[in-house]
């Protein structure tokens, strides 16, 4: 069986579509999941959301004990504050992908410090929701690599 790939979003993601579509657009979190099922074609994906930093940490190591072909990882406000987070991520083996919707080197300083990008393998942002189906198809290669 083919490794899944991991797709891991944070706080308020469920709220695409509604929560300030001038920065975030008015796509919405399900339409985001097929559109990186779409994207992954027959590779399997994991795809999550949740606003608890202890979920996404115990699915980060649910993707290692799989084990994930890759993760890719919007984790939302916890990019910036959570090293439980950081923590996890620097036990998965595989590539790691962070990505953003919006460009957060744009925005307000308290977005510009990524502890994700740290230990992440790339980091996309500022695409919109496409960045996702970017994301996936970058994962597809560095899975294959």
């Amino acid at each position: 069986m083919t490794n899944p790939i991991f797709v891991l979003n944070g706080p308020n993601l469920n709220r695409l579509g509604k929560r300030e579509p001038e920065i975030y657009g008015h796509t919405t979190l399900a339409e985001v999941e097929a559109m990186c099922r779409e994207a992954a074609g027959d590779r399997p994906v994991v795809f999550r959301q949740t606003n608890a930093e202890y979920e996404l940490v115990n699915w980060i190591h649910e993707a290692i004990d799989t084990p994930a072909a890759g993760i890719v990882i919007n984790p939302a406000g916890l990019t910036f504050t959570s090293i439980p987070i950081l923590d996890a991520l620097k036990m998965f083996p595989a590539p790691i992908i962070e990505l953003h919707i919006s460009n957060i080197h744009r925005r307000e300083a308290i977005y510009h410090n990524s502890l994700v990008s740290k230990v992440a393998t790339a980091v996309i942002a500022g695409l919109g929701p496409n960045g996702y189906r970017h994301a996936v198809n970058a994962m597809l290669e560095l899975a294959e690599a």
